[in-house]
């Protein structure tokens, strides 16, 4: 029975840190843009430049 408190005081203490790691994200600004992401994918690279293309 004694694991059983171990286990949810572990549990409860994994779940307090994804908690406060989640909101430190929110407060840092990583879910601010969530547009560019998805339409990333249909603009062009730019070009490389040739004389760093072929280094010698």
């Amino acid at each position: 029975m004694s694991a059983i408190y171990v286990l949810i005081g572990f549990s409860l203490l994994a779940a307090l840190s994804f908690l406060g790691a989640f909101i430190w994200s929110i407060k840092n600004g990583q879910y601010d843009d969530d547009y560019t992401p998805s339409v990333r994918i249909l603009f062009d690279d730019a070009p490389l430049n040739k004389s760093n293309s072929n280094p010698k």
